[in-house]
């Protein structure tokens, strides 16, 4: 049974920090499954190379949607409902995808199982209210890792499912798993109610909108994270497609276990967090977008070695989570009040990023092969790099004209009472 014992600090038990951390890796789970099974699904249900990288696509479409229509409610309405109705939905789409009987289908329910999976996005800034604020970046950091770990061990679990009993085995496992948390989230979660008396629904997404607006730091913190996001799909998008030909020629499965050299990079998570949490955020992020640009030179080197890829995904897949935790860490800490927007805004951005990144990729391996995708994901990963200077620039600038103003919080007017963060950004 689960502890309710409080953590040391007094903030968020360990055991529903826990339990949040493995609901958020559960809920994106469902939207990277298909990755290493293109090739096998695109001969089942007879899909092209293009056609098939649609499926990631879709997914990623899907979910940017939900981000920016689902995950604001949790500022309006209860948020336990909410992430429960979500959960509970999302295990009925994977159930349509076990049982697709050709392409459309599939596209359209795993476009609907990402749309509802942003319960996942809900889970996390309930965890990061329940928080000690002095421990927000551990416990985002937690939860991320949870989510990152979701993220990249679905490769690797579909992988091995696809062998035992094929590829609509791993949508079977995932709806049963997301409907057993559906449950646990209900019995565990606190209430925590939103502020439906200020604002309606087209109020609510009228005022996400206007967030970037009113938020300099969310402008370029969203840039950043879609430029990186893009980086990041263009790896994983492209490399069932290297690993299934000469010299690899590997099984789904095999291509699966992948996933367990991203898992270790994702692990850094906490660590980021922690670095945030003692005033590094921007080191973090500046190191994290350095790391994203130079991890392309190993992986270009690996189309004919298993050894130099591997040290490139370890090392984007490190690069791409410290800059995805120090990003939330600065924005989670603009607006206590509107943070769902807020994340919603800003991963909106990041999955629109990641959508375009797995379209651009399926034009660029048909007529650049793996050369073509490396130079397309060094150039995302440069642009990252070019963002988070110019945002150094100018907040610093800005910063020094109104030093009453800290550099965490935007510099415009506030639609809504805002709540000043004390979180250095050193």
């Amino acid at each position: 049974m689960m502890t309710t014992k409080p953590l040391p600090d007094g903030g968020l038990s360990r055991g529903l920090l826990l339990l949040m951390s493995v609901a958020t890796g559960l809920a994106v789970a469902g939207n990277y499954f298909a990755q290493p099974l293109l090739d096998l699904i695109g001969r089942e249900l007879g899909l092209g190379p293009s056609l098939a990288a649609l499926v990631v696509t879709a997914a990623q479409g899907g979910y940017a949607l939900g981000l920016i229509l689902l995950v604001p409610l949790g500022d309006l309405v209860e948020r336990r409902r909410l992430a429960v109705s979500l959960y509970a939905a999302t295990a009925v789409f994977l159930l349509v995808s076990a049982t697709a009987a050709n392409g459309t289908v599939l596209l359209a329910s795993t476009a609907l199982t990402a749309l509802t999976s942003v319960g996942a996005q809900v889970v996390v800034p309930f965890a990061v209210t329940l928080a000690d604020p002095a421990e927000r970046g551990r416990v985002v950091g937690t939860v991320m890792t949870g989510l990152m770990l979701g993220l990249l061990l679905a490769r690797t679990a579909s992988g091995a499912l696809s062998e035992l009993g094929g590829w609509r085995t791993v949508y079977w496992a995932n709806a049963v798993l997301m409907a057993l948390m559906a449950v646990l989230l209900r019995v565990f979660l606190p209430r925590l109610g939103g502020d439906g008396r200020r604002l309606s629904y087209p109020g609510l997404l009228r005022s996400t909108v206007a967030m970037f607006r009113y938020e300099p730091l969310l402008r370029w913190r969203a840039g950043i994270a879609a430029l990186d996001m893009a980086s990041f799909s263009v790896l994983w998008t492209a490399l069932a497609f290297l690993l299934v030909r000469p010299p690899y020629g590997w099984s789904e499965s095999t291509i699966g276990l992948f996933g367990l050299v991203g898992a270790a990079g994702a692990l850094t998570a906490t660590v980021a967090g922690r670095l945030a949490d003692r005033g590094y955020v921007q080191a973090v992020t500046g190191a994290g977008t350095l790391l994203l640009m130079a991890s392309w030179l190993p992986i270009a080197a690996g189309a004919r070695s298993l050894v130099w890829l591997l040290a490139g995904v370890l090392v984007l897949d490190l690069a791409h989570q410290a800059v995805l935790n120090s990003n939330q860490n600065v924005l989670y800490a603009l607006r206590p009040e509107a943070r769902n927007r807020i994340n919603s805004a800003f991963l909106t951005s990041f999955f629109v990023g990641g959508a375009a990144g797995s379209a651009l990729t399926s034009v660029v391996w048909v007529h650049g092969g793996w050369t073509g995708v490396c130079v397309l994901g060094g150039t995302l990963s440069a642009g990252s790099v070019a963002l988070w200077l110019l945002e150094r620039i100018t907040v610093d600038r800005a910063a020094a004209k109104r030093p009453e103003i800290s550099v965490h919080q935007g510099l415009g007017p506030t639609p809504t009472t805002s709540t000043t963060s004390t979180t250095s950004t050193n």
